[in-house]
């Protein structure tokens, strides 16, 4: 893995080997450093996983936010090397966009979902993630999130996250235009595994369609209960949760009742990844 990660390193600009072993919290909360990163790291455990095409497997793809495009290359739409071309401009575009307003992101956990999204339209913020499970990501500037705070909906907690800027929100506008530049050099092929879009939890089925939903996606906002509603309604018994993982595994057990799941945080989780594929392609 140390040459696939020397490779990645390469196109992105930056060391992801040093990023992800020695570098600090706050280097790597640089979007322009965690985006990269995220993405190898989803590259490298899935390659640590399987040694067949996917296409050959069971599976259903879908990636939250940046993780999108960890499943679009495995999937089969981008290259690895256009994969992390994609990520190093989206990254650095939004890290550019970030630093024209101070900007950030809250999750706000509990109370009902309609007054949490009343209680975010009020603030002034956008809910840039629907989680599900009973969670949904604010996002805007610093006043906006504090009136958010300062107000939050009933039975609710409203948690400031260490993120750089209001992502998937019209802050981030720059950015589509970027990818936008980028788009042409790109060569997407239709996706050979089901890979489901961020924007409504649907299927994505033509590679130029499933880019212009990444580009998109960087300033519109995150429809992860829908991509959950559909695992439920395709019949997925089973989550793993590639590296850096544990957020969507959380996700999972609490919106989708009865389906298991892995979260790949560290190599020791392998061996658990691969015990729950054994055991659900043994059941179906």
């Amino acid at each position: 893995m140390a040459g696939q990660l020397a490779t990645l390193s390469d196109i992105a600009g930056i060391d992801l080997i040093a990023h992800g072993t020695t570098s600090d919290e706050e280097t790597i909360k640089d979007t322009a450093v965690a985006q990269p990163l995220i993405v190898a790291a989803g590259l490298v455990a899935a390659a640590s996983l399987f040694d067949v095409e996917l296409n050959s497997l069971p599976v259903i793809l879908a990636g939250h936010s940046v993780g999108e495009i960890t499943a679009s290359a495995l999937a089969g739409v981008l290259t690895e090397q256009e994969a992390m071309t994609f990520v190093r401009e989206r990254a650095n575009s939004m890290a550019a966009a970030a630093s024209v307003t101070p900007t950030g992101m809250s999750a706000v956990v509990g109370g009902d979902p309609a007054e949490v999204l009343a209680a975010i339209e009020a603030s002034g913020a956008t809910p840039a993630n629907v989680n599900g499970a009973g969670q949904t990501v604010a996002a805007g500037t610093f006043e906006q999130l504090k009136a958010l705070a300062d107000n939050p909906p009933a039975k609710a907690r409203v948690i400031p996250l260490k993120v750089a800027g209001a992502f998937h929100t019209s802050h981030m506008s720059p950015a589509v235009s970027a990818l936008k530049a980028l788009e042409p050099q790109l060569k997407p092929q239709a996706p050979a595994v089901p890979l489901l879009s961020n924007y409504d939890g649907g299927e994505v089925t033509d590679g130029r369609a499933a880019v212009d939903s990444l580009i998109a996606q960087v300033s519109r906002p995150v429809r992860w209960d829908l991509c959950m509603e559909t695992l439920v309604q395709r019949g997925v018994t089973g989550v793993i949760e590639l590296a850096p993982a544990g957020t969507l595994a959380g996700l999972a057990k609490r919106g989708m009742p009865g389906v298991k799941t892995v979260a790949v945080k560290t190599p020791d989780d392998l061996s658990a990844a691969l015990a729950l594929f054994a055991e659900l392609e043994g059941n179906a």
